[in-house]
C-alpha cells in the first residue's frame, strides 16, 4: 500500500507541475521579448565528474539572464529562438521531480502553441538529453544530439555552426568548461549569428550537489554587453579557475593543511599573476601560518600596486586576520617603499 500511495503522490505531484507549466507558459508568451533571442549554445554533462552545464552566445543583451538554466543534482537547460523562460525553470522542476530530460522536454512542447518558433534543448543529471528546434525557426537552425551534449543553433550565418560545435565538444580535452567554450569559439569561427556578437554566459554546477546552489555553482558568469563577448567569457573563466583555487587554499587553511593552501594559492597566481587581491591574501595566510618572512616579498608587490593595501592591512588582527603582534605588523608595513 505504501509504494502504491508513493507511486500516486508522485504522479499527482507531476500533473500538477504540468498544469502549473501550461498556465505559466501562457503567463510567459505574454511577456516574451518581440525580437527572437536568436543564438547558438550547448547544454552538456561531464560523465567522469557528474558537472553539468550550459553555454551561450547571441547577438542580444543580457542572453545569459533568459536562455541559461542549471541546477546541481538535476538538469540543465538552453531556452531560445522565441524564448520562453519558463522552459528553464519548468524544465528543472519536472527533472527534479524524477521526469528524465527528453520526458520533461515533450511534456513542455506538447502543451506549447508557439513549439514551431522555440528552441530548447534539455539534459539530465543521468546523461539523458533531447532538443527541440522548432520549424519555424529562422533559418539557419538546427540541432546536434550527441552522448551527454546537445548542441543547438538558430538565425546563424550558415548551417555549419552546430555541426562545428559538437566536433568541438567531442574533440577538445580538458574539464566541462573547457569543452563548452571550445563549442563556443568553434560555432563563432564557422560563421555564428547571422548579426554578430554581444553577450554570452556560462554556467556550471558540481557533480556533486550540497543542496546549497550558491555553493553548487563551480562557473555562473555573464558577458551582458561586448564587442567581443566569447574573449571576454574565457578572461572570466580564467578569473573564476583562480579564485576557485582560493577559495580551496582557505579551505586547507581552516584544515591547517598550510602545504594543500600554498599550492592552491599558487596555483591561482599562476592563472593570474598581477591580481592583488591574490597575493595579498596569499601573503596573509603565510604570516598566519608563522612564515613572515615569505610573506614579505608578497606585501611588497601588492604594497608597490596601490598602497592602499599598507593601509588596510593594520586593520587586519582587531577581525581576527592577522596576529595581534606588533612587531609582525612592523616587519609587514618596513616593506612599504617610503
Amino acid at each position: 500500500m505504501r509504494v502504491i500511495a508513493t507511486s500516486l503522490l508522485v504522479s499527482v505531484f507531476v500533473a500538477s507541475l504540468l498544469l502549473d507549466s501550461t498556465h505559466a507558459q501562457g503567463e510567459a508568451r505574454r511577456s516574451i521579448p518581440k525580437r527572437p533571442v536568436h543564438t547558438f549554445s550547448i547544454v552538456a554533462r561531464d560523465p567522469g565528474t557528474g558537472e553539468l552545464g550550459v553555454a551561450v552566445q547571441s547577438h542580444w543583451f543580457s542572453v545569459g539572464s533568459i536562455v541559461a538554466w542549471a541546477e546541481a543534482g538535476v538538469g540543465a537547460v538552453a531556452t531560445q529562438s522565441f524564448v520562453d523562460p519558463t522552459y528553464g525553470k519548468l524544465g528543472l522542476d519536472l527533472m527534479r521531480a524524477g521526469k528524465s530530460a527528453p520526458d520533461a522536454l515533450k511534456s513542455l512542447t506538447a502543451g506549447d502553441e508557439g513549439r514551431e518558433v522555440r528552441q530548447v534543448a534539455m539534459i539530465d543529471a543521468q546523461g539523458r538529453v533531447e532538443a527541440w528546434t522548432g520549424k519555424n525557426d529562422i533559418q539557419a537552425a538546427g540541432h546536434i544530439v550527441g552522448k551527454d551534449y546537445s548542441v543547438q543553433a538558430n538565425l546563424m550565418l550558415n548551417d555549419k555552426v552546430w555541426p562545428a560545435m559538437s566536433a568541438a565538444f567531442e574533440n577538445t580535452k580538458g574539464d566541462l568548461a573547457e569543452r563548452m567554450l571550445a563549442a563556443l569559439d568553434a560555432a563563432q569561427a564557422a560563421g555564428g549569428d547571422i548579426r554578430g556578437k554581444q553577450s554570452a554566459a556560462l554556467i556550471v554546477v558540481t557533480g556533486k550537489p550540497t543542496g546549497q546552489a550558491w555553493k553548487d555553482r563551480i562557473f555562473d558568469l555573464r558577458v551582458d554587453d561586448n564587442p567581443e563577448p566569447l574573449r571576454e567569457l574565457r578572461r572570466l573563466v580564467k578569473l573564476q579557475r583562480a579564485y576557485n583555487h582560493m577559495n580551496a587554499g582557505d579551505l586547507a587553511v581552516e584544515h591547517k593543511d598550510n602545504e594543500g593552501a600554498l599550492r592552491e594559492y599558487g596555483a591561482a597566481e599562476k592563472l593570474v599573476p598581477d591580481n592583488a587581491e591574490m597575493i595579498y591574501w596569499h601573503a596573509v595566510a603565510l604570516v598566519n601560518m608563522g612564515r613572515v618572512d615569505e610573506s614579505l616579498p608578497l606585501f611588497r608587490r601588492v604594497f608597490e600596486m596601490d598602497p592602499n593595501w599598507a593601509t588596510l592591512t593594520p586593520r587586519l588582527p582587531k577581525s581576527g586576520l592577522l596576529p595581534d603582534d606588533a612587531k609582525v605588523m612592523e616587519r609587514i608595513l618596513s616593506v612599504v617603499k617610503k
